[in-house]
């Protein structure tokens, strides 16, 4: 039988009254996320104990490899304490005042950065020196004054240069020794590291490339990004 033409527009009327909401809801929790690229996280890693629960489902947790812990001294004979007492972002290089390679180059990239992003205090800055025998407090300031830079958020920074070596190699896993040929010399990478708060390697950018170098400052706001949404959902909680 046949309905009535005014029966089957009450009826779709009906259906299209209790379809939208769900429509909307749907709209707003998935539709309405932000969302953005997260950025990959370097180094080893190993499946965790622990789990945790995406739409019903157990996830193994993963562990990531993160950097050490560590103190070395500034260009103002302050210790600087890796991580900060507060969550940071840190952008960290390896160079040598008394290189006669790339490093001026790879520094002045390193500055342009850090300019970017000016006051911004999610943000630190940090130049390792592979020859602290030579590089002392005093010479950093030094080098530190003729780059301009600012010493509240870029730090030129000395200590043991074992410990140097093993927390480029072992932590940063980046290569970097003694020249064998060239007395006073290093051999190094020109790449700058970006580190999130939680320790982990998020990228790798060649800073003697100025494509690699923009690359790195919006990544830099990619992580500012992550880093506010995730205290944001932790204030929520």
């Amino acid at each position: 039988m046949t309905l009535p033409k005014f029966t089957i527009k009450k009826i779709l009327i009906l259906v299209t009254l209790l379809a939208v909401p769900g429509f909307l809801y749907w709209m707003l929790t998935e539709k309405g996320k932000n969302r953005y690229k997260s950025l990959p996280i370097f180094g080893p890693k190993q499946v965790a104990s622990t789990f945790h629960t995406v739409r019903r489902k157990q996830i193994p947790d993963t562990i990531y490899h993160t950097i050490r812990d560590f103190k070395l001294s500034d260009q103002n004979q302050k210790e600087f304490k890796f991580p900060a007492d507060s969550p940071q972002i840190t952008v960290v290089n390896f160079f040598f005042s008394r290189c006669d390679g790339f490093c001026p180059a790879m520094n002045k990239q390193m500055k342009r950065v850090a300019e970017r992003f000016g006051t911004n205090t999610l943000l630190q800055f940090a130049s390792i020196s592979l020859d602290p025998e030579f590089d002392k407090p005093e010479v950093l300031a030094a080098y530190a004054k003729s780059l301009n830079v600012n010493s509240e958020k870029w730090f030129f920074l000395s200590g043991d240069q074992t410990t140097i070596l093993n927390l480029s190699k072992q932590d940063f896993l980046l290569d970097a020794m003694p020249d064998p040929q060239h007395p006073g010399q290093f051999i190094h990478t020109s790449l700058l590291i970006l580190i999130d708060p939680q320790q982990r390697i998020r990228g790798y950018y060649d800073a003697l490339s100025k494509e690699q170098a923009d690359k790195l400052i919006d990544e830099i706001k990619v992580l500012i990004a992550e880093e506010l949404r995730s205290r944001t959902t932790k204030n929520v909680r």
